[in-house]
């Protein structure tokens, strides 16, 4: 893989912090503490840690499947399973990216993975997710882009040269440009499962 290590930092180390404070006009006895809530009503609730460990390891194995044929994660051992999802889980970078980086490799003749693995999220749909199959590379040896994937998958994201833009398309909270090579997002931008989770917003009207 390309080397930016800056990009994989940033994206590491992105947050977005929460906290849920009481109305200060709102009368308690007591001074009502900050809550930091999960919201049950949106997602589902793992039951453990195990689980969600299990449910980690699972999402890797799929994209890995989707990249490599499981190739690179079956050739692993268990050690370096349980050090991903440690790395992960104590928020540790480098011990983290010390396995991933495997995942993110690939035999230099063939110019990127066997296809990406991501899932398009639509705010205006009951859909899930959109997920298919789709290769970096074009026959041709041409760089598929951003842009590409979401005129096949998902044209209605895509603005027409003559028309208004309509949609935002965000990537862990940023835009990239259409034209950014799908290889190379996969590379740098995709979540710790190795999926590249897109989501496709309204544009904002203001």
């Amino acid at each position: 893989m390309t080397d930016d290590k800056d990009v994989l930092r940033d994206v590491w180390f992105g947050r977005i912090p929460t906290c849920f404070t009481l109305y200060q006009d709102e009368i308690t006895e007591r001074e009502a503490e900050p809550y930091y809530s999960f919201p049950e009503k949106d997602l589902l609730h793992c039951p453990s840690k195990d689980a969600v460990e299990a449910h980690f390891m699972s999402c890797m194995k799929e994209a890995d499947a989707l990249k490599h044929k499981s190739q690179v994660i079956n050739e692993m051992q268990k050690k370096d399973h349980k050090q991903l999802w440690m790395g992960l889980q104590n928020d540790r970078f480098d011990q983290f990216w010390a396995i991933n980086r495997k995942l993110m490799e690939y035999p230099p003749e063939e110019n990127g993975f066997r296809y990406i693995p991501f899932r398009i999220y639509q705010t205006t749909t009951e859909r899930p997710f959109i997920q298919k199959l789709f290769r970096p590379v074009a026959a041709d040896g041409q760089l598929h882009t951003l842009g590409d994937l979401l005129r096949e998958v998902c044209p209605s994201a895509v603005a027409p040269e003559d028309g208004e833009k309509r949609s935002q398309v965000m990537i862990h909270g940023i835009e990239p440009m259409l034209e950014t090579p799908l290889q190379w997002l996969s590379e740098h931008l995709s979540y710790p499962d190795n999926f590249l989770h897109i989501s496709i917003v309204p544009q904002p009207t203001d």
